[in-house]
């Protein structure tokens, strides 16, 4: 019987990696800390336990590298909606994404953001990897700020608020608290209620016309990819 270890194994060992981390991101989420041993990890993948302690030197090694690959995943889901467009619709588009990354790697979500390792303490290269996604909507958001999109409060004020809102509504999502059908509209809402009193005269009548249409887009193509995450799943 083929293992998810012997098909990674013909990939190279950075897939190899990868099997490893997202089972180990699993059985975090769905068993609890007490999962995460080498020794069960390497069973749920099919390969040896030497391989893990190679790969990571032990269960610190593997923890660290659980929380840096949820970043990184994160960081590069982010940097594909950073286009051309101008700084409110990049900002807007990073909203969705948000949440979008949170219903695509829900496992990964939960060890970034919810506590899913225990004891865990990141050192400061984890520290570094996590502040780089804050600081994407950071700079969004200092970018509205000189564009004249936003005005009213520092561009870290509105951007720990998006934050706050944002993490609040995806945690309670993909913990199952809201109707599938409804979660969407209310989630689009939310954002536009948390940038309405920041949101420049000029960007207010703007924003009547094209948020919908930018959001269509956005969650369009969050459909699409996430039906596309469901498929390779």
């Amino acid at each position: 019987m083929s293992t998810a270890y012997r098909q990674a194994q013909q990939e190279g060992q950075s897939v190899v990696r990868a099997a490893i981390l997202d089972a180990a991101t699993h059985l975090l989420a769905t068993e609890g800390p007490a999962a995460l041993t080498v020794r069960r990890i390497s069973g749920e993948v099919g390969c040896s336990t030497k391989v893990i302690y190679t790969l990571f030197g032990g269960k610190d090694g593997l923890s660290q590298a659980v929380w840096l690959e949820g970043f990184a995943r994160f960081e590069r889901w982010m940097l594909e909606v950073m286009g051309p467009d101008d700084p409110l619709t990049t900002l807007r588009k990073g909203l969705v994404a948000y949440r979008a990354y949170a219903l695509a790697e829900p496992d990964y979500y939960r060890v970034m953001f919810q506590g899913a390792m225990p004891g865990f303490r990141p050192d400061q290269e984890s520290v570094q990897a996590a502040r780089r996604t804050f600081d994407l909507l950071l700079r969004c958001v200092e970018e509205c700020l000189e564009a004249g999109a936003l005005r009213g409060g520092a561009a870290q004020e509105i951007a720990d608020v998006l934050w706050m809102a944002m993490h609040g509504a995806v945690s309670l999502e993909i913990s199952g608290y809201f109707e599938p059908d409804e979660v969407a509209q209310r989630y689009q809402l939310l954002c536009a209620s948390v940038l309405a009193p920041f949101l420049a005269h000029d960007a207010v009548t703007h924003d009547a016309v094209t948020h919908d249409a930018v959001t269509h887009d956005a969650v369009t193509h969050d459909a699409v990819t996430l039906g596309a995450v469901a498929e390779g799943a």
